[in-house]
């Protein structure tokens, strides 16, 4: 019982943080506004499903957006309207056995006190398809409605002779039964961790609403998790099912003892094909209340622990603009933080200044994101764009690849960035001195250019405030080291537009053998066409770079040293 209380504790508050998403800071005209756009767009969708059977939207976007519209309609109190549901209306049929739903909880120590004191437990996938109650009598399928509401829903009897998976006579223990399922979309091979959710849910239901027949009996199915009032058993459940046509069932019911066995199962399934979409587990006690007890959102028997999201809405705060180390301008969106697998994401970088003007984000717009190669958050679509589109770009300075070699106000971001990008291994390989440390550095010393940092010592090191004895003997090492890295990290560092399948061919040159290249011959290299010839000849000639080189020489950096 404990165990109980603390996991409802759990859900309570995630759903709790959830739901008091923070209001925009729109004067309430403003949000009026917002409002009636959003809820005429919400309109055209739902009238295009119900009407049409077509989604013109995921069911993601759609959820996102049908709770923004309620959360704006609270900061201003306005009352919430009656709109339907996006799976189903709740229609006017009453179903005989209620469906009770499935209280989601967020993580495994969550599941884990729910499990506790528990017995017999059993797992099944959660599938990603629509839910339907199937009523049989006197061995005939006399009712399969939609799960609407949980009490009253849409009646699809209709619909039930065309769907191959489902028996319209059934013998035995089922002959009078009543039995909740998913009727899901079916795949081959469908590994969710790879392929995701392929808005399966919304393909059987646009199925179910159009008009007409289904038009391929085949390709659905029927996965019953529910039969109220059954065999107590979930093992003679699942035996009575099988002989009754329904496979599924006992196929994927698997007895668990403890969490682990719970979270491998969990994660086993994300990862192995199976013969439908899902979007996690559901954990299930065999034994269930009489079917009376069955009050919608309260079945405590069985809970849902669903999977990392593959993609997530999120709301643009602020649009930031960043300068890197060889001028060019980046586009960052701030964002209201949101968990993607196991990181928490609160930025995403969309590229140039043309990249931003192409997606068109302004903040307050609502985007997609989801996780590219190696974990990195990426902008996958805007899902909504706000009426009142600010589009301004601060004043910047023409930035470029011999720009902020010495330190200026207007040159801050650019100059620091040429620092960072010195660090990383390809380049001087400096470890342990991140942007932070630079930013330090530069503040309590109040560097010239780019170099000023050779020109400390140990000792003056050890005496900067904010340093401790230990990183300044860091900092002396790995500055020390750069001494002896090759020419053409040197070169590198100071900030040539060299193209990477080019650097092998530098490694054994000397800043004078480069100083007397003309474009033409700078295009022998690898990567090097004319207007990045043009550019390195501008650079090679340009007064703070040979500025610089001397500096390095003077310094006996390898490559630099006067003949």
């Amino acid at each position: 019982m404990k165990g109980t209380v603390l996991a409802f504790i759990v859900v309570l508050l995630s759903a709790t943080s959830a739901a008091s998403a923070s209001c925009p800071a729109w004067p309430d005209v403003r949000t009026q506004k917002e409002i009636e756009r959003l809820a005429h767009q919400l309109a055209l969708w739902d009238d295009a499903y119900y009407q049409q059977g077509k989604s013109l939207v995921s069911d993601a976007v759609y959820d996102d957006l049908k709770e923004t519209l309620s959360t704006w309609r609270r900061c201003i109190k306005q009352r919430e309207e009656a709109e339907s549901a996006r799976m189903g209306a709740a229609g006017n049929s009453t179903h005989p056995v209620a469906h009770t739903g499935l209280k989601k909880l967020p993580d495994k120590r969550a599941v884990e006190l729910w499990a506790a004191g528990r017995r017999s437990l059993w797992v099944q996938p959660k599938i990603d398809g629509v839910a339907i109650t199937l009523v049989y009598q006197h061995g005939r399928l006399v009712k399969m409605l939609s799960r609407g509401n949980g009490i009253n829903g849409e009646d699809w009897t209709h619909k039930a002779a065309g769907i191959n998976a489902i028996p319209l006579h059934l013998a035995g223990p089922l002959a009078n039964s009543v039995l909740q399922g998913e009727l899901f979309l079916k795949r081959d091979g469908h590994i969710q961790s790879q392929f995701g959710g392929v808005n399966a849910r919304s393909k059987v239901a646009g199925e179910m609403l159009r008009t007409g027949a289904v038009s391929a009996p085949n390709a659905l199915g029927i996965f019953i998790w529910a039969w109220p009032d059954g065999p107590e058993s979930l093992v003679e459940k699942g035996r009575a099912l099988r002989d009754a046509g329904f496979s599924l069932t006992s196929e994927w019911s698997k007895p668990v003892i403890n969490i682990d066995e719970i979270a491998r199962l969990r994660e086993s399934w994300f990862r192995q094909p199976l013969p439908f979409v899902t979007d996690g587990i559901v954990i299930r006690q065999a034994r269930e209340p009489e079917a009376k007890f069955w009050p919608p959102g309260q079945g405590e028997w069985a809970v849902a622990w669903k999977y990392p999201p593959a993609e997530q809405i999120a709301v643009v705060r602020n649009v930031d603009f960043a300068v890197g180390r060889t001028g060019k301008v980046s586009v960052v969106l701030e964002l209201d933080a949101v968990q993607l697998d196991d990181k928490r994401v609160r930025r995403v970088n969309i590229g140039s200044l043309k990249r931003w003007q192409e997606w068109d984000v302004v903040a307050g717009d609502k985007v997609r994101i989801s996780l590219a190669g190696q974990g990195i958050p990426r902008m996958d679509e805007v899902v909504w764009r706000v009426s009142q589109r600010d589009k301004s770009v601060p004043e910047m300075m023409a930035f470029t690849p011999v720009t902020c070699l010495y330190a200026s106000s207007e040159c801050a971001e650019q100059f620091i960035a040429r620092l960072t990008g010195m660090s990383q291994k390809p380049v001087l390989d400096l470890a342990g001195v991140s942007q932070s440390t630079w930013r330090h550095l530069h503040m309590t010393t109040r560097f010239q250019h780019i170099f000023s940092w050779l020109d400390l010592n140990r000792m003056t090191l050890s005496d900067l405030p904010g340093v401790s004895v230990k990183k300044a003997e860091l900092l002396w090492h790995q500055f020390s080291l750069s001494r002896k890295q090759p020419f053409i990290r040197w070169v590198l560092a100071l900030g040539m537009p060299l193209p990477r399948s080019a650097h092998e061919t530098l490694k054994d040159k000397s800043w004078q053998q480069l100083g007397g290249w003309d474009e033409s011959r700078w295009q022998i290299l690898p990567g090097v066409g004319a207007k990045r010839a043009r550019q390195l000849v501008d650079f090679m000639r340009h007064p703070q770079v040979v500025a610089l080189a001397i500096l390095l020489g003077q310094h006996n950096i390898s490559g630099f040293e006067r003949q």
